[in-house]
């Protein structure tokens, strides 16, 4: 059955309003793109604040220290994984790759995850390949919610690690590439590599007045540690959210294309139904003249 001028004229309607929705969607997700990328690169300088009080430290005692050390024998063979995925649909194959990403790795690695995910799409991918998380947090919807998302993180994670009884931490994201590009990565937090911590020792000091630890620098350390910890969970929370918005928006493009399509059927449909209407009215037009004259 053909649509007739009236049914035509809904469905143009229907799809011009969902693409003013798609087009605002698409302005948002833009938005949050270069947002989610500026806080990141904000973190630079703070980073190499951090990097070099741990060297400092790293100079001061030698590495060994249980926050920093190898992992423990006792750690029963567990350990602990963070991935950051989305809450919200419309982002392509976004929680896919990375519960994909991750079931692949944890497979190569020894022992037992405990997993905590971050958004309920990735939540429910893991669980239904078999890997439940232990724990739900909710995305953040802007960048001053990542802060309390990240401290919420470090206090259960640091809670259940010392039940538990293990030091290996790892966290799974999404890195945002050129364009509308991502990949996933992937990051092991703790315990702390060793030549990590000889690359930050080898780092000159920036000025001739060399640095001293405080409180004999275990506790200075420990606290440079935390917030180390802390950098890294608010780069990988905030480039997982540049990564969900990128692919949001790749798929709201996407989206606006085929509405653009169907909207040109549409028109043509309407424009030639309403032609062979204005048609037959003329032949009837005509034909009830000549009828007349005969």
């Amino acid at each position: 059955m053909s649509d007739s001028p009236a049914s035509l004229r809904r469905k143009i309607s229907s799809a011009e309003d969902l693409q003013s929705v798609v087009r605002t969607m698409k302005a948002l997700a833009a938005s949050s793109v270069g947002q989610y990328e500026n806080s990141v690169r904000a973190l630079q300088d703070y980073t190499r604040t951090i990097e070099l009080g741990l060297g400092a430290c790293f100079r001061a005692s030698p590495p060994g220290i249980p926050a920093a050390a190898e992992a423990q024998p006792n750690d029963k063979g567990l350990f602990g994984v963070i991935v950051f995925g989305s809450d919200q649909g419309l982002v392509g194959q976004f929680n896919d790759v990375i519960a994909d990403y991750t079931l692949a790795a944890l497979a190569a690695l020894p022992g037992q995850a405990h997993v905590w995910a971050v958004g309920e799409r990735v939540h429910d991918r893991l669980a239904a390949a078999g890997l439940p998380p232990l724990g739900l947090f909710s995305v953040p919807n802007s960048v001053k919610a990542i802060a309390p998302l990240v401290g919420q993180i470090q206090i259960d994670s640091e809670t259940h690690r010392a039940k538990a009884g293990y030091t290996r931490l790892y966290v799974f994201h999404n890195r945002p590439q050129s364009g509308s590009l991502y990949e996933p990565a992937s990051q092991r937090l703790l315990p702390l590599d060793s030549e990590w911590q000889q690359g930050l020792a080898d780092i000159p000091w920036p000025t001739k007045n060399l640095p001293e630890t405080l409180c004999g620098g275990t506790a200075t350390l420990r606290a440079l540690i935390r917030e180390y910890l802390f950098i890294s969970l608010f780069r990988a929370c905030a480039e997982s959210l540049a990564s969900e918005n990128a692919s949001r928006l790749a798929a709201m493009e996407r989206a606006d294309k085929n509405i653009d399509g169907l909207l040109e059927n549409l028109h043509s449909t309407f424009h030639r139904l309403r032609q062979s209407a204005i048609d037959e009215e003329l032949f009837d037009v005509i034909a009830g003249y000549e009828s007349l004259a005969k």
